[in-house]
């Protein structure tokens, strides 16, 4: 075992995973946020309302003269930002370097990454094929055209970033870090979940559903992707279903509360978030089992073993 028991060899105070924590939220919500802001700054100039009507519509960047790709693109820029911020302060905080964080090793699995985004993606892929067989009016087609090549290639491009951000930092860094204060599995991963699913409450979502209503599917997201890094000792198989569930819902599947505001192949018209959380659950616990059989993982046991300095 690698991932959680390769804290112990750096510096773990606890106040080092709380500055980090902080830093690379500061940096992400600022530099991060610099592009958008020197674009609305330069629209501005020939269009003083500008500032109203990007806080009418966050989501329009038509309004400062962007495409769709564009704004996406800056949409991400701040996960980008966070991700260079914690490379650059893992080794002076806490004496490790990246790659420790994702398993606690020097080399990273990226078979791990690619098998595991694919399973992801079939099980998504089969998810949204039965749903548009059972509920055929609760979708339309919502782009035809070429530029959903073009989406495509973003997607593929820039989403990756932010999925390894948010599963560097949480999977992986602040796993260790619960690790290293309560010395056992089950701890680091509830913990993490539960702070994976407080840093989406401002999303649109939430906004739109409420959040005692959508914190269990963002918490549930965080349990599954939990479960799999102490299975396989190392956040790669979290990473790429993360990356894969994102860039699947980019290209294939919006509506008018997603947080991922693109033009996709589908729109859905209405949400029902219970049952998609519940649909989320089977396909999490199959997901896992699938992963168990490939990977030939131990026991679920392991979840509550106790780990050995």
């Amino acid at each position: 075992m690698n991932h959680l028991e390769s804290t112990f060899t750096g510096k773990n105070s606890f106040w080092r995973y709380i500055v980090m924590f902080a830093a690379v939220l500061i940096v992400s919500n600022t530099i991060g946020a610099v592009p958008l802001l020197i674009s609305i700054l330069i629209k501005s100039i020939s269009n003083p309302a500008v500032f109203s009507q990007i806080a009418a519509n966050p989501n329009d960047f038509s309004v400062i003269g962007l495409n769709p790709d564009a704004g996406f693109v800056m949409m991400l820029f701040p996960f980008i930002a966070g991700l260079i911020a914690f490379i650059l302060l893992v080794k002076p905080l806490n004496n490790r370097t990246i790659k420790m964080t994702i398993n606690g090793t020097g080399r990273i699995r990226w078979d791990r990454f690619f098998i595991s985004g694919t399973v992801w993606l079939i099980l998504c892929a089969l998810y949204l094929f039965f749903y548009l067989k059972l509920d055929p009016e609760n979708f339309t087609l919502n782009n035809k055209t070429a530029s959903i090549i073009i989406l495509s290639i973003v997607s593929v491009l820039f989403i990756p970033f932010q999925a390894a951000f948010e599963e560097v930092l949480f999977r992986g860094y602040l796993m260790q870090g619960f690790a290293a204060l309560i010395k056992n599995r089950w701890f680091p991963l509830i913990m993490t979940s539960i702070l994976f699913g407080l840093m989406h409450a401002f999303n649109p979502e939430v906004h739109e559903f409420g959040f005692f209503t959508m914190m269990p599917q963002y918490i549930a997201f965080g349990l599954i992707f939990g479960i799999i890094t102490i299975l396989d000792d190392g956040i790669e198989a979290a990473m790429g279903a993360h990356t894969a569930n994102n860039i699947f819902l980019c290209i294939m599947v919006t509506n008018r509360s997603s947080a991922l505001q693109t033009h996709a192949f589908y729109e859905q018209y209405k949400i029902h978030p219970w049952s998609e959380f519940s649909a989320l659950v089977i396909t999490g616990i199959v997901f896992i089992l699938i992963l168990k059989m490939i990977f030939k993982w131990e026991r679920f046991s392991l979840l509550f073993k106790k780990i050995q300095i």
